[in-house]
């Protein structure tokens, strides 16, 4: 029941606080990361933390001028490192790797009294550009990670009765 009420609590922010987040939390939400499964357990992926400000500021450029992109004191980078590996079931696997991973970074974060907003509206070019990241590698999604400034009302969620079935369709 406990990871549950991470769950319950999580929400995405749209405004953070400019306090620091501590090195320990950070790398905590991090190994959170690091120990999501993977396809075959080949852990495909990279995460680039950014925390210069000059730096948060060209991602929020490239986020199409979304503030809460410049004010979150971390921005996590969440990167395949084979875009080409399909699974035997037809699907690539880095963006299902890549979703258990920021998943569990976000309800890390929960845990540890942190915010996150998970963005997929940005270029990727730019933000590839300004993080090197090598060509044929693709940046998947940001983390938005830093204390919030307040925390939203739970969004609206569809009861378990209306997306769960048992047996059949």
């Amino acid at each position: 029941m406990a990871l549950l009420a991470e769950i319950l609590n999580r929400r995405s922010i749209k405004e953070f606080k400019s306090k620091p987040i501590e090195k320990d939390k950070l790398e905590r939400v991090l190994e959170a990361g690091r120990l999501a499964p993977s396809a075959k357990n080949r852990q495909e992926w990279r995460f680039v933390v950014l925390q210069k400000e000059q730096l948060r500021q060209k991602v929020q450029e490239a986020a199409f001028g979304d503030e809460k992109v410049g004010q979150a004191p971390a921005i996590i980078a969440l990167c395949t490192t084979n875009i080409e590996y399909i699974m035997p079931n037809g699907q690539l696997s880095y963006p299902i790797d890549l979703a258990f991973a920021a998943a569990f970074m976000v309800l890390q974060a929960v845990a540890e009294g942190l915010g996150t907003c998970v963005l997929s509206t940005y270029d990727e070019q730019m933000v590839r550009d300004l993080i090197t990241v090598p060509y044929s590698m693709r940046v998947v999604l940001l983390i938005l990670l830093g204390y919030p400034e307040e925390i939203p009302e739970p969004a609206p969620r569809k009861t378990l009765r209306r997306i769960a079935a048992f047996d059949h369709w």
